[in-house]
């Protein structure tokens, strides 16, 4: 897909959809920057894998819960790696549970996880992007900016803000060449489903084969997505192909979704 020389920052990048990301681009001749939070044994592996595809990777860690932090994040990134020209916001979501009985904390955790974050790091990503005339930023979130999921009350609140945020963005941005876009990612083959399966299942005094029979019902392709499934659909919009795709959720869910 002509990425070569291109470089970019993956936020939560060692582990499943993230690794799976950071795999993907790094195929297509991109430099990876792959961050992480408490995994540096993950990311180092990741960014390990990454050179032996032939390109650069370099890890770095930052909370993601400090906005002030994050924005540091991107000068880290620039000052190994130069310039970041396509931008992952990647955090893995709030623990499941209904809205009605989440407590105020854990929805302004998730606030500052989430949208917080992902505008830090642009705010210093932007600059870059504008003097090159180009860019890209896709967020890995979830089907629920679409149609929410049952028992992820905080999940579904946060990332349908996120999808919100990144459609102004694209419209922002677009006059600079930069896109933003944002992967939806269906039930996939991560711990967070486990965890899920595993409230489900606790929830409904059933066993968790039986929960995760019911969550596959759901699904046409009667099958969980792999993570690098998701990250196909990453690399396609990062790269020229994708270079008209602007201000989009894109369901990558096996049909799921009961909505167009």
């Amino acid at each position: 897909m002509h990425l070569s020389g291109k470089t970019a920052l993956i936020t939560g990048g060692g582990k499943r959809l993230g690794r799976a990301t950071a795999l993907a681009l790094a195929a297509e001749g991109v430099s990876v920057v792959i961050h992480y939070q408490t995994s540096a044994e993950a990311a180092a592996e990741c960014a390990d894998a990454a050179r032996r595809l032939g390109v650069h990777a370099w890890t770095i860690q930052a909370d993601l819960g400090d906005a002030e932090v994050c924005q540091g994040l991107l000068d880290q990134a620039c000052n190994q790696a130069g310039p970041i020209d396509i931008l992952v916001n990647n955090t893995g979501g709030p623990p499941p549970g209904p809205a009605h009985e989440a407590p105020i904390e854990a929805y302004e955790q998730a606030f500052r996880q989430h949208l917080l974050a992902f505008q830090a790091i642009v705010l210093a990503a932007v600059p870059g992007m504008k003097a090159q005339g180009h860019g890209r930023i896709i967020n890995i979130i979830s089907t629920s900016v679409k149609q929410p999921l049952h028992d992820l009350g905080v999940s579904n609140t946060i990332r349908g803000a996120v999808a919100q945020w990144a459609k102004t963005l694209a419209n922002e941005l677009g006059p600079h060449g930069i896109t933003v876009n944002n992967v939806l990612p269906g039930a996939t083959g991560t711990e967070r489903l486990r965890a899920i399966i595993r409230s489900k299942a606790a929830k409904h005094d059933i066993d968790e084969e039986v929960a995760s029979r019911s969550m596959l019902d759901e699904i046409p392709l009667r099958r969980f997505g792999q993570p690098e499934e998701i990250a196909a659909a990453v690399a396609f919009l990062a790269g020229p192909s994708g270079a008209y795709i602007n201000g989009i959720n894109l369901p990558v869910d096996g049909g799921r979704t009961g909505c167009l």
